[in-house]
């Protein structure tokens, strides 16, 4: 995938397919160590050690619909070829943590995207599911938690023109000043 945005966006629905109500993204840039990690945490129904040992495998799918899953595997290579890698934690009933680490700097390394648009997307999918997303760069950081969001709009669905855009604009003004700040 030409942009890491795409592979958190995978990662982000297979959460939601999992179950999972709330999803917690966090993108972690640590310039001094030259360490991008990312990490999707969520509270689906996990999975048991056996299907766990298969996440890897591109021939592996729990899907129906297709024979392969190259979700997760593509994302490890991308990790992996950029001196990081990627680990994948779960326990049934309770969910999955994904770690992807990258060297910040290498050649190689997709950029990050845009991310804004990325979760705004995964916001507006069904079954609905709230998103905890904190960015930290180098000791400054931006959250955004939906459950909060929710809460002050009330009956106001988060599909809203109005509130989508906010939403992008929110996302987009806050990840940028991680480096205006920097």
């Amino acid at each position: 995938m030409q942009e890491l945005a795409l592979h958190i966006l995978d990662v982000l629905q297979n959460a939601r397919e999992a179950g999972a109500t709330l999803v917690r993204l966090t993108i972690e840039e640590d310039l001094a160590a030259d360490r991008l990690t990312i990490v999707v945490e969520d509270n689906g129904r996990g999975m048991d050690e056996e299907t766990l040992k298969k996440v890897l495998d591109p021939f592996f799918t729990t899907r129906t619909t297709r024979h392969v899953g190259l979700g997760l595997p593509l994302f490890a290579a991308a990790a992996e070829l950029c001196n990081g890698g990627l680990s994948v934690e779960s326990t049934p009933g309770k969910g999955t943590r994904v770690t992807a680490t990258f060297q910040h700097s290498h050649i190689d390394r997709a950029p990050l995207g845009h991310i804004a648009e990325t979760l705004v997307v995964f916001l507006l999918g069904e079954p609905p599911c709230d998103l905890v997303y904190v960015h930290r760069r180098d000791g400054q950081e931006f959250t955004l938690d939906t459950r909060e969001v929710r809460r002050e709009l009330g009956e106001v669905p988060l599909a809203h023109p109005a509130v989508r855009e906010w939403l992008r604009d929110y996302i987009d003004e806050g990840v940028k000043s991680l480096s205006d700040e920097a």
